[in-house]
């Protein structure tokens, strides 16, 4: 792994500004992101049965976590608005650890990486998780939220250590 010893998010001035990608190369770029939400059993088989009060949990966490990547420039201040050619998110449910792990990937072609855009699905997903069930669990807990891997660019390919 190799990083950089340089904010590239700062000017020569400590200023914060965003980053001049118009001399970059269009590469396809891809992000994958994780994360995890553990909450009651009882909670789990609300969200397993359909039966949650507010609907389909997992369905419309997916959803959110879409609209999460493709709002991510207007909730992160220096974050580039890019255009995303594919994001899917993806739910396992872990009966034995009460757990629900979410899973982000999305993909763009373009100058810029998509890691935000892929952890800002994963957080979307997790916390439209608690407030559909945080009338039953208020004690849910959203956790290792992490990038697991990008491809593209400059800086080629990241793979989160295991």
């Amino acid at each position: 792994m190799t990083t950089s010893d340089v904010l590239t998010h700062f000017d020569a001035q400590g200023q914060a500004h965003m980053v001049d990608v118009g001399a970059k190369a269009s590469t396809q770029r891809t992000a994958v992101a994780a994360g995890r939400i553990s909450m009651l059993p009882a909670t789990l088989a609300l969200i397993e049965s359909g039966s949650a009060k507010k609907g389909d949990v997992l369905g419309i966490a997916r959803t959110a976590g879409i609209m999460g990547a493709k709002k991510t420039s207007e909730l992160i201040p220096l974050c580039h608005p890019i255009g995303l050619t594919h994001v899917a998110v993806e739910f396992e449910v872990l009966t034995s650890e009460s757990t629900v792990l979410c899973k982000a990937t999305a993909e763009t072609v373009g100058q810029t990486g998509v890691e935000m855009e892929a952890l800002t699905a994963v957080n979307v997903a997790l916390l439209t998780i608690y407030d559909m069930c945080k009338a039953v669990d208020r004690g849910m807990t959203i956790t290792d939220v992490k990038l697991l891997e990008k491809h593209g660019g400059k800086s080629g390919t990241y793979m989160a250590e295991k």
